[in-house]
């Protein structure tokens, strides 16, 4: 097995791609140790003193460091180790009982302007922010607003906001007129709401 590796927008984050795949369908964000129980890999590269975040993609893993301190050549052999013994364990990437969230899976509830955005997100926006090692889950369109949740290497990016902007926002401008705006939906805004 050969891991290798690919820069991101975020100095903060690497991606690591291990050659195979990595979840069969979505994505999966780690933002701490606690949210990695229903995923193994997540539990053992957590363990790596200096891993942030962990972001698993369709066939890429992408690990934000804790802070500038914390140097990719300390941690990138560790990360490498971590995957490789992973793969050869045999064990499941995520646990069966937890799945990727679907979020813009389209549903009955929607109505014209949410299944339009749900489908660009899907064939547009996300798989080139995929390739910058994130994703982007959409949260909600109130009022002309499209609420959207940045994750893996985009949540701590210094260039995140113009991504949002200039790239989401415009887009979906530019295809439906009922978008007047992007706003980003922040870790802790979320769970005020479901709270």
């Amino acid at each position: 097995m050969f891991v290798q590796t690919q820069d991101t927008p975020n100095p903060n984050s690497l991606k690591f791609l291990p050659g195979q795949t990595v979840l069969e369908e979505g994505t999966m964000n780690f933002a701490g140790p606690r949210d990695a129980f229903c995923s193994p890999l997540a539990r053992q590269l957590f363990r790596i003193d200096g891993v942030k975040s962990v972001f698993l993609g369709p066939d890429f893993i992408t690990i934000t460091k804790s802070d500038e301190t914390v140097e990719w050549k300390v941690i990138k052999p560790d990360v490498y180790a971590a995957i490789m013994d992973f793969y050869t364990s045999g064990l499941p990437i995520v646990n069966e009982d937890s799945k990727p969230s679907a979020d813009t899976a389209p549903s009955e509830d929607d109505d014209e302007v949410v299944a339009m955005i749900k489908e660009l997100l899907d064939t547009r926006i996300r798989p080139t922010v995929q390739e910058d090692g994130g994703d982007v889950l959409y949260r909600g369109f109130d009022d002309g607003i499209v609420k959207l949740k940045l994750q893996g290497a985009c949540t701590s990016c210094p260039s995140s906001i113009v991504t949002l902007k200039n790239g989401i926002q415009n887009m979906l401008q530019f295809y439906i007129p009922e978008v007047e705006a992007v706003e980003e939906v922040k870790e802790d805004e979320e769970a005020a709401q479901t709270s």
